[in-house]
C-alpha cells in the first residue's frame, strides 16, 4: 500500500522561506511523477508544481514561478519543495500527489495523497 507523508508546513513570516518534504513508502518511489497542490480556506484545490519520475524540468504554477522549487531524490524515496519569498496568499494546506504519469499529476488525478501539511504565512 502506497503512503504519502508530508512534513516541515508550520507558521513564517511573509518574506520567509520554509522547506516542505514528502516521503513515499509502499512502493517504487522512482516509476511515480509528484506533484504539489495547495488548498486555502474556502478556495479550490490549486495547482503548485510537478516533476517527472526521471527529474526533468518541472511544472509550475504561475503564482509560484521563481519563488518555489521542487526536487526529488529517488534515493531517500522523498521530493521536496523549497518555497522563498513566501507571501500571505501562500498560506494554505499542501498536498503531496503521485502518479503514475505526468499527465495525471498536472491534472489533479494522481493515484495517491498525502494528508497534507498547514502552511500559514503571517504579514
Amino acid at each position: 500500500q502506497v503512503q504519502l507523508v508530508e512534513s516541515g508546513g508550520g507558521l513564517v513570516q511573509a518574506g520567509g522561506s520554509l522547506r516542505l518534504s514528502c516521503a513515499l513508502s509502499g512502493r517504487t518511489f522512482s516509476n511515480f511523477a509528484m506533484a504539489w497542490f495547495r488548498q486555502a480556506p474556502g478556495k479550490e484545490r490549486e495547482f503548485v508544481v510537478a516533476i517527472s519520475w526521471s527529474g526533468g524540468a518541472p511544472y509550475y504554477g504561475d503564482s509560484v514561478k521563481g519563488r518555489f522549487t521542487i526536487s526529488r531524490d529517488n534515493t531517500k524515496t522523498a521530493v521536496y519543495l523549497q518555497m522563498n519569498s513566501l507571501k500571505p496568499e501562500d498560506t494554505g494546506v499542501y498536498y503531496c500527489a503521485a502518479g503514475d504519469r505526468l499527465s495525471k499529476v498536472l491534472r489533479g488525478t494522481g493515484d495517491y495523497w498525502g494528508q497534507g501539511t498547514q502552511v500559514t504565512v503571517s504579514s
